[in-house]
């Protein structure tokens, strides 16, 4: 196959399968799972359509897992007893790197699977970055930023007005080289098909109804934290507020989906008696699904550059989450309850390095995004967290640079793995 595009992740998923004997790509529907794994594997079985595949897993197993190795077995979940088996497979024949499971959807409730540590490694795959699609120059390496050097790389020259489109359109491999309007319409499709088929998939009880003013209060939230009690009311619509209990399922179902990923607290040791937010804040898996449920686009985006700003903070964390899975980082969000003193996020290393950024649409508010970083960084506790290895402005701006305070200023469009 030559119409493959390289993936951050292409990397990730060699080193895991030199090291395991099988390997778990997972992912919401659509980012690629399949397709990044076939350009590794030799034999691919797709368990949700090939019905003499399921045959054979019930009566003569041993015969799928004769084939030549690796084996991708796609869409694992339709068929939950399969798990169990490639871990058994794994035990029983020596090597690296035999078989890879790709899925959209953890298990039903009622699936019981060893958890397979230990022989199944875990890989998650997002939408596509902004360098992956082509539209930042990945000369900012984000690794070398965690390591002290300086910001020295240009931008790819996209301009705000093509940002906010790249908002919109998202980066879903299918819609690499579509239109606005033609994303529009898929994105459409697809939200009605989770609402009506994958969120009622998943369990008893899920009204497609509710499902969709979940998914627009969810859009109304990008990048704030959540409020459990404003999204009840909105999505039990004139009929008053659903139970908190139906809300939570809902959320689950969206979890176990992979398409929300709410950025938890950071909760540090602080130099004085400050109280941080606990909430989590809300970014969907890629922020064009949050557009799509509120039907709009770029150019309701450029009316209102608040909402602007909010949505392209989610791109951005779509971007930082691949970058960042690379390094084994995890990100966390930073928010001070007294002072409403706030940093987006807090990328935090295996090694305990951490990095404070903020996230500007507008290179303008450079100024006050650095200066909010640097009057974190001295709340923190530095004896036991260490200084920042970095303090980082991403903005939708031209320029990359360190400012004489050591804040880093690079736009998202020239940032990179």
């Amino acid at each position: 196959m030559t119409d493959y595009r390289s993936r951050v992740v292409d990397e990730e998923l060699a080193q895991r399968m030199a090291a395991m004997g099988a390997v778990l790509v997972d992912g919401p529907k659509a980012v690629g799972k399949t397709r990044t794994a076939e350009e590794v594997a030799r034999t691919v079985f797709r368990m949700d359509v090939d019905r003499a595949a399921r045959t054979a897993l019930e009566v003569a197993p041993e015969q799928l897992f004769a084939s030549p190795t690796p084996i991708l077995f796609d869409e694992w979940q339709e068929t939950p007893d399969l798990w169990n088996l490639v871990r058994r497979a794994v035990d029983d024949h020596d090597g690296k790197g035999l078989y890879i499971l790709t899925g959209s959807a953890r298990p039903r409730d009622d699936a019981r699977v060893h958890s397979g540590a230990g022989r199944i490694a875990r890989l998650r795959i997002r939408p596509m970055t902004l360098f992956e699609t082509g539209h930042s120059t990945g000369e900012v390496s984000l690794r070398r930023l965690l390591d002290g050097d300086d910001p020295a790389g240009t931008s790819s020259g996209l301009t705000v007005d093509a940002l906010l489109e790249r908002i919109i359109i998202g980066g879903w491999p299918d819609l690499l080289d579509a239109s606005e309007r033609e994303a529009s319409l898929w994105l459409r499709d697809y939200l009605r098909t989770l609402a009506e088929v994958d969120v009622p998939g998943l369990g008893p009880r899920r009204n497609p109804g509710n499902i969709e003013r979940l998914l627009t209060a969810l859009g109304r939230a990008a990048a704030t934290p959540l409020n459990l009690t404003s999204l009840a009311k909105d999505v039990g619509g004139a009929r008053g507020r659903i139970a908190s209990e139906t809300l939570t399922n809902y959320l689950d179902a969206l979890d176990r989906l992979m398409l929300i990923e709410p950025i938890p607290a950071w909760r540090p040791h602080l130099r004085s008696r400050t109280r941080l937010r606990a909430a989590a804040v809300h970014h969907f898996v890629d922020p064009s699904l949050g557009t799509a449920a509120l039907g709009i686009g770029s150019n309701d985006l450029r009316r209102d550059l608040n909402a602007a700003g909010l949505h392209f903070e989610s791109l951005v964390m779509r971007d930082l989450r691949v970058y960042g899975q690379r390094l084994g980082a995890t990100l966390a969000s930073w928010r001070d309850s007294q002072t409403g003193l706030e940093v987006d996020a807090v990328l935090e290393l295996p090694d305990g390095r951490w990095a404070g950024i903020e996230v500007k649409l507008g290179e303008a508010a450079a100024d006050a995004a650095a200066d909010s970083l640097l009057r974190m960084s001295d709340k923190i506790d530095h004896e036991r967290h260490g200084k920042p290895a970095a303090l980082i402005v991403l903005t939708g701006g031209r320029f990359s640079y360190r400012r004489p305070d050591g804040v880093c200023v690079v736009p998202i469009t020239a940032l990179g793995p």
